[in-house]
């Protein structure tokens, strides 16, 4: 309701009360009452035309989250899994957060989520602007780069998923393990091309840190996001795509069926069991994808906390779980605060990572 049409209803809700208690007045040539019949009543009258103001002047919308849809933005292309997956669990959160709750997904990829954290980091902190956070890009950017942001110019929510990083290839290509990958780029450096989904994503890092630890160089691609990664694998225009492990639940059963040559984890994921880890291989590397929920700075703790709340419920609801299939696996819920301390201790661990690489 607008303004002008609050002001319209008070008018009429004032002369009700005039009639109510059979007040005498007088209109002027507009309308509008100029005068009341007595002293007593202009007392009673000049209360009443407070209070009226006083609803003229509130708010005409109701209480968060009720009167408009919550905003998330994602960094990455759409159809990705960061997409996906947060297209499938908006509904739950809003299921959850009551009121008639809704959400509305926007896509901003490009420069490894950067533009979807700046976009969201200038808007008002009213509770309707959040923005996905993948972890380790979301803090190894601006340790890596000059960027427009750091890790200080948002307030994390909640974290949704962990989960480990994973090195394909196409089903018919020759190479059949990580050893013969290593072998082959020693003999000759940057012979196969490797995607990720661009610079500080947790693909980039995980091939980074494989460089370092088996002195090896590969011919590194960026994407805008997975399923980028994924169609470059089916035209064979890509030898090799380092993915999170929900990114590839079937690998038989992809469209172009993939082979798994690595997971980046010192204990093996059980679906995927078959694959041998970088450590059983020789080459101690590890790296884990994070996805959560960011707010602009100054988002008023009561929305923050309901917010929380109703993700922890949503990943928990048990048709969320069977929606969310591929990273059911991989929900690993976290409060805003703790995840925030967890962050904090892991860029740290990924300082001497970001001495080593080149400075753009």
């Amino acid at each position: 309701m607008s303004q002008n049409d609050c002001l319209l209803l008070n008018k009429y809700r004032f002369r009700y009360f005039l009639d109510r208690f059979k007040i005498r007045r007088s209109y002027d040539n507009f309308g509008d009452i100029v005068m009341f019949s007595t002293p007593i009543h202009r007392s009673i009258l000049a209360a009443a035309a407070a209070l009226l103001a006083g609803l003229a002047a509130a708010p005409a919308h109701a209480a968060w989250p009720s009167d408009a849809p919550i905003s998330i933005t994602v960094g990455f292309a759409a159809g990705g899994t960061t997409d996906v997956m947060v297209r499938n669990l908006a509904p739950f959160i809003a299921k959850h957060l009551g009121d008639n709750a809704s959400f509305v997904i926007q896509n901003r990829p490009g420069a490894s989520g950067e533009i979807a954290i700046n976009s969201v980091m200038r808007a008002k902190p009213d509770g309707y602007s959040l923005v996905v956070v993948n972890l380790p890009g979301y803090f190894f950017v601006p340790m890596y780069r000059k960027s427009s942001y750091t890790t200080k110019d948002l307030t994390l929510v909640a974290r949704l998923v962990s989960d480990p990083t994973i090195m394909v290839t196409r089903k018919d290509s020759k190479l059949t393990d990580l050893r013969q990958v290593v072998s082959q780029l020693k003999t000759a450096p940057s012979s196969y091309s490797a995607g990720h989904n661009g610079l500080g994503t947790n693909g980039h890092l995980a091939m980074a840190q494989l460089e370092n630890a088996a002195s090896v160089k590969f011919n590194s691609i960026p994407f805008n996001g997975s399923a980028q990664q994924k169609a470059a694998l089916t035209t064979s225009t890509l030898d090799i795509a380092f993915l999170a492990a929900s990114e590839v639940p079937d690998p038989e059963n992809e469209a172009t069926p993939v082979r798994l040559l690595a997971q980046f984890a010192k204990d093996k994921v059980q679906r995927i069991a078959s694959t041998p880890t970088t450590f059983e291989m020789g080459f101690p590397v590890e790296m884990t994808a994070e996805r959560g929920i960011a707010a602009p700075n100054g988002v008023p703790a009561a929305i923050r906390a309901r917010l929380e709340k109703a993700i922890e419920a949503a990943l928990k609801d048990p048709e969320y779980v069977k929606t969310a299939r591929n990273d059911a696996p991989f929900l690993s819920f976290l409060g805003g605060a703790e995840w925030a301390k967890a962050v904090e201790q892991a860029q740290k661990s990924y300082e001497p990572i970001a001495r080593t690489l080149p400075k753009e």
